[in-house]
């Protein structure tokens, strides 16, 4: 999950693609939830194309 967070945080997409690739193989609910919080903790900034996010 921590890799997913800071490749939202950082606008990497390449790198987003292939998490939540490999999180949706093998994804439980507990799992999504655990995301949500996450990046629920994140500042909220913009991102990589200036939008809010």
């Amino acid at each position: 999950m921590t890799g997913i967070v800071e490749a939202v945080r950082d606008g990497d997409e390449r790198v987003l693609r292939r998490l939540l690739s490999r999180l949706a193989e093998q994804a439980t609910a507990a799992d999504l939830y655990a995301l949500r919080d996450a990046l629920s903790q994140q500042p909220q900034t913009s991102g990589p194309h200036g939008h809010e996010r």
